[in-house]
């Protein structure tokens, strides 16, 4: 088994290594997801802001994935395709220098009718997060779950 460049062998001295890279990689992914929902339940997403750049990655967005639907469930196949690589490389590139941790690894919920779950989960990089949940939090879309968890609250309340 090789974990390096074609023609490498896995160093028995590196494996756990990798293993502990993984579990450290599962760990900060999870808790992004659940810092993430725990905010959502405090605070309308219509209101929160999720970096300084909230503005350029909705604009920017918007323009190179006009066709996107916020309500609807990603297709994953579609995202992940060959082309679908392609246009978020050159769309998260634009981040490399801007926005920390732009490129690493997140959960992103299919659908943001749904809470996160194994079925309505999807593996994400934070920059189509943010493109996708800034997008979300805009229209209004993350908002029930602040109002599920605050049903008495006056709806035009933060």
């Amino acid at each position: 088994m090789s974990f390096g460049p074609p023609g490498t062998s896995l160093d028995p001295e590196q494996a756990e290594n990798f293993e502990d890279m993984e579990k450290q990689f599962a760990v900060k992914a999870v808790q992004h997801m659940t810092t993430y929902w725990a905010i959502l339940e405090k605070m309308r997403g219509s209101k929160l802001r999720l970096t300084r750049m909230d503005d350029e990655i909705y604009e920017h967005f918007r323009r190179e994935f006009p066709e996107f639907d916020p309500r609807e469930t990603i297709n994953e196949d579609v995202m992940k395709s060959k082309q679908g690589k392609e246009r978020w490389r050159n769309f998260m590139m634009a981040y490399e220098k801007k926005v920390d941790d732009y490129n690493f690894g997140t959960m992103l919920r299919a659908n943001a009718k749904f809470e996160y779950g194994e079925k309505e989960t999807i593996f994400a990089v934070r920059m189509q997060f943010y493109a996708i949940e800034i997008t979300r939090n805009r229209e209004g879309l993350n908002d029930w779950i602040f109002e599920r968890e605050h049903p008495n609250e006056d709806m035009r309340q933060p």
